[in-house]
């Protein structure tokens, strides 16, 4: 497999600016296939910017960008075969149930068995005791997951998601981080978009900063940590977090007296690389 099969995005001297304010201004990076690849950035870095670009929404000013195989300005009805885009904002309709809007999509992409394809997403993501309900009684976390799932049908090899923890609660975060992580073990690729550094560092096989519309370093976690001098170890008594204190109090399912789960699950798949 050569250097360019291997990648499933491709971005080279990417430009765009609105009238005199330029946003990107030569952007380079490239992801490997089936990995996690964390855009980090502040608001207004350009972050959202680029993922239009790469998912055909908005034409870039200079440079190329190829996603699967495809350039996005020459190809882009094979770039939108390719992937699946997942907003800052949870794209489901509430008035339908969990089920009922996993099948209408799988019905809009006319695939066999749509029935099927929704049960087996609900399975997948943990929401099989809830696909009759309306998503209008579903938390934050669930229906992020929906919305993840929903992104999911028709088995795109690439997926973008904008920002898909804002506004969520420590334990909904964690719920999608879990879906995150999954979607890489299965083959998918995942570009993910973040202005939480804890995200990641814990999700991201790598790292790329973006600043001023530049990507100012780009490397695994370990690589970026080798730019910054070794701490002085001392011996210091760990303190819970905040959030090992949240989780432990109410558990993942937000009922007292339920087991608690840490944000361990969430590292696992980090601490196995």
């Amino acid at each position: 497999m050569t250097t360019q099969q291997a990648q499933a995005i491709h971005v080279q001297g990417l430009e765009k600016s609105y009238k005199e304010l330029k946003v990107l201004r030569g952007v380079d990076f490239a992801v490997a296939r089936g990995s996690i690849f964390a855009l980090l950035g502040s608001n207004g870095a350009g972050k959202t910017t680029v993922v239009k670009i790469l998912s055909t929404l908005l034409k870039a000013d200079a440079g190329t960008a190829g996603v699967n195989g495809f350039d996005v300005a020459t190809q882009a009805a094979d770039v939108r075969e390719s992937i699946s885009l997942t907003g800052q904002f949870a794209a489901v309709d509430e008035i339908l149930s969990g089920r009922e809007n996993l099948v209408l999509v799988a019905r809009l992409r006319h695939l066999k068995n749509p029935g099927k394809i929704a049960d087996d997403l609900l399975a997948r993501f943990s929401l099989t005791d809830a696909a009759a309900r309306k998503v209008s009684t579903y938390s934050g976390g669930m229906r992020r997951r929906l919305d993840i799932a929903m992104s999911l049908i028709g088995d795109p090899p690439v997926i973008f998601l904008d920002e898909p923890t804002t506004g969520l609660d420590p334990q909904a975060r964690i719920e999608v981080w879990q879906a995150v992580e999954e979607l890489a073990e299965r083959g998918t690729t995942v570009l993910l978009t973040t202005q939480y550094l804890e995200e990641a560092e814990q999700l991201a096989d790598r790292i790329a900063i973006l600043h001023e519309g530049r990507i100012i370093v780009n490397g695994t976690l370990a690589e970026l940590k080798q730019l910054l001098p070794a701490a002085k170890v001392e011996y210091v008594e760990k303190q819970p977090t905040l959030e090992d204190v949240f989780l432990t109090l109410v558990g993942t399912d937000g009922k007292n007296g339920t087991p608690a789960m840490t944000a361990t699950p969430a590292r696992t798949r980090k601490e196995q690389r």
